[in-house]
């Protein structure tokens, strides 16, 4: 969130949530002053204990380094982490805690051995700013399993011992290492969720190459991460269906979204007509469910992927071993070597029309 800006993206996030977040915070107004690149001049929203109410909070960012980049943010997005970290429900809260880890903004500092931005240049930083940067899984591009531990965009302790403040402020500070360019041509206020729930679907679809004109890709749940999912898939030239236990998210997912088929997923009569049809299956849903339903509409050697978090997954062996069935887990999103050419295929085909700014 920045308090200049016309409007502020809003990732799904619950009314009661939002209305909080609205009612708590001035975030609107366009008189905001943007803060210099010098480190007491950062002006930030912060929780200060687990009421989660935000108000402003002057504090220091680091001077940029060498390989840094100053970042003067233009938009950020509302994760429902950055609720729970507010509100003291995800992991340890350090308050005050300044949230927002899907940053977008335009360079306005380069240190004096980065290479890769200029000021100026549209700029996206995601959940993480940090990682040891010599492990084998940082060398793979894999930073968020960093084996040293990686540094979290906000409330987390740095390699300096300070606790880093995260998007709900003026301007950021990071290496460029985690900053990632955004085409001029590409929106600022709709880039921001790509940072986040946007690379955390596309990674995945990816790996599993997901990316095969013709097949066809199931998406369980239509919350953020599911409407990302669709988008992609459609940009993919795969035929989507959308799995959900709400009737009311058909028309949604058809006519707004662009998917090819809508179930009910409690109807056993619509599942069962989707009987090893499907190449792939994203699992969006964090709610408990069953899985063996949705096993039972994958092809033989499907995959099925889950980015959402139920509390336990229960199935049939016999499924996985008959049918040949990978299922995989994939969180925060990696970058895994893509080149910015990724980022740029992520805002042509990341979804615009069901974004909600504020």
């Amino acid at each position: 969130m920045h308090g200049s800006l016309h409007s502020l993206l809003v990732a799904s996030l619950p009314d009661l949530v939002l209305s909080n977040y609205l009612s708590s915070t001035a975030f609107y107004r366009q008189n905001w002053k943007m803060a210099s690149d010098k480190s007491e001049n950062c002006l930030g929203w912060a929780a200060r204990d687990q009421s989660g109410f935000l108000s402003p909070y002057k504090f220091n960012r680091r001077v940029v380094g060498k390989d840094d980049i100053s970042v003067k943010i233009t938009h950020c997005g509302i994760c429902y982490a950055d609720v729970l970290a507010t509100r003291g429900k995800f992991r340890k809260s350090l308050y005050p805690v300044v949230p927002g880890h899907e940053i977008v903004g335009t360079v306005q500092v380069v240190g004096s051995d980065v290479h890769r931005f200029k000021i100026g240049d549209h700029v996206g930083v995601g959940p993480y700013v940090n990682s040891c940067k010599n492990c084998d899984y940082c060398n793979d591009g894999l930073e968020v399993h960093c084996a040293n531990g990686v540094v979290t965009t906000f409330n987390s302790v740095d390699v300096d011992g300070t606790v880093t403040k995260g998007g709900y402020s003026s301007f950021i500070v990071v290496h460029e290492r985690y900053c990632y360019r955004i085409p001029d041509s590409y929106p600022l206020a709709l880039a921001a969720p790509l940072l986040c729930a946007g690379i955390t679907v596309y990674t995945p679809m990816i790996r599993h190459k997901m990316n095969q004109p013709g097949k066809s890709l199931g998406v369980i749940g239509l919350g953020g991460l599911g409407h990302m999912a669709v988008k992609f898939g459609k940009a993919f030239g795969l035929n989507v269906t959308v799995f959900s236990t709400s009737i009311s998210k058909k028309e949604e997912a058809l006519n707004l979204l662009g998917a090819d088929n809508f179930v009910v997923s409690s109807d056993m009569e619509q599942m069962k007509a989707l009987d090893k049809s499907l190449d792939f299956i994203i699992d969006t849903a964090s709610g408990d469910h069953p899985f063996d339903p949705y096993v039972a509409t994958l092809k033989t050697a499907g995959v099925l992927v889950l980015v959402g978090a139920p509390s336990e997954i229960k199935l049939s062996p016999l499924r996985l071993l008959l049918g040949m069935i990978t299922i995989s887990g994939s969180a925060a999103g990696v970058w895994e070597g893509y080149s910015e050419s990724d980022l740029l295929h992520l805002t042509v085909t990341g979804e615009r029309d069901a974004i909600e700014q504020v």
